[in-house]
């Protein structure tokens, strides 16, 4: 039997760390059943194996780094920390880890931004599946994000082609919605055929103006060099030099999967993310994004990026929320 001291002070709040009622300290137990954890206002005692003592320090050495570059600790960063398979012990632990004294990095705080926005805002990948989707960007250049509401697909895609519209990758950047009607008529919409799509198009402008200020985004779309249409407008084109992003595409059918595909000319980047359980066709069984993706994935060039619940990044009920869902739908 072995015993730790691991002491919190200057390395995380113990207020952020154990959580409400001790929420994050007792899911974190949980995770190690076979350790013996005691809690002490800013001190943590560990009693257990070696191999247990030493696995646990290697996730609560992440899960600082986590906490010092986003400020927070929730279930969901915990699932991530705790759930990725064991790399390589980190060459520098954070202080108050083990006693060390290392400056709590692997690597410059910044290797896992992909953009800096507006405002002083820094899209980052905030998670393992948001990193792999970047990783896998450099590699193919047609890549397939799917995932539960929430989990960052759209928003990282839209980042790195913002990264790469600023670093003169790419010459443009086309974004595309099939405007497929969620319970709503668009023929009962005010205005012209513009302000009746926009609507469903609002979620990208929201994404872009995150990241691009609003009078050069403005400039960039008068000039066509950031684009918003929908799928229907993208028939007939050769995409040459640009970053493309079809979003939701679980409401489009495999014809217009395999038309959208087929419009990649020299230099061009595509991602196509899309939600299965949210499909807002009038028979679900015609979506094409599965059956799209179970052709192609075995293709040089293309990957699959699979989003889950330990993803979501909006507020924790929004995981819940799915969830519930997800056990709804089984029943």
């Amino acid at each position: 039997m072995s015993e730790m001291i691991i002491d919190l002070g200057g390395v995380i709040d113990p207020v952020d760390f154990y959580g409400p009622a001790n929420a994050n300290f007792n899911y974190l137990t949980g995770k190690f059943p076979q350790l013996k954890i005691v809690a002490r206002g800013g001190t943590m005692k560990l009693l257990g194996s070696e191999e247990q003592i030493a696995r646990f320090e290697d996730r609560f050495a992440q899960l600082i780094r986590y906490y010092q570059r986003y400020g927070h600790i929730s279930p969901q960063v915990l699932d991530q920390v705790f759930d990725t398979p064991v790399h390589a012990r980190p060459a520098s632990v954070p202080a108050g880890v083990n006693g060390a004294s290392g400056n709590g990095g692997d690597g410059s705080v910044a290797d896992d931004v992909i953009v800096y926005g507006n405002n002083g805002n820094i899209v980052r990948a905030r998670t393992a599946n948001q990193r792999k989707l970047v990783e896998l960007y450099d590699k193919n250049d047609l890549l397939f994000a799917v995932g539960p509401a929430g989990s960052g697909k759209t928003y990282t895609a839209i980042a790195l082609a913002v990264r790469a519209l600023k670093n003169k990758e790419v010459k443009r950047i086309i974004l595309t919605r099939p405007a497929v009607e969620a319970g709503e008529k668009l023929g009962f919409l005010p205005g012209d055929m513009k302000e009746k799509l926009d609507p469903y198009l609002q979620p990208l402008y929201d994404a872009l103006n995150d990241m691009i200020p609003p009078k050069k985004l403005q400039d960039y779309m008068e000039e066509g060099i950031v684009q918003i249409a929908p799928l229907a407008y993208m028939r007939g084109r050769t995409l040459d030099n640009a970053f493309v992003i079809l979003d939701e595409a679980q409401n489009t059918i495999l014809s217009q999967i395999k038309m959208f595909l087929t419009r990649m000319g020299r230099n061009a980047k595509f991602i196509v993310t899309g939600d299965v359980t949210q499909v807002d066709l009038p028979n679900r069984m015609d979506s094409g994004l599965m059956p799209a993706i179970e052709m192609l994935r075995k293709i040089k060039g293309i990957a699959v990026v699979e989003f889950d619940k330990k993803d979501i990044v909006r507020h924790e009920l929004v995981g819940r929320i799915v969830q519930a869902f997800e056990k709804h739908s089984t029943h």
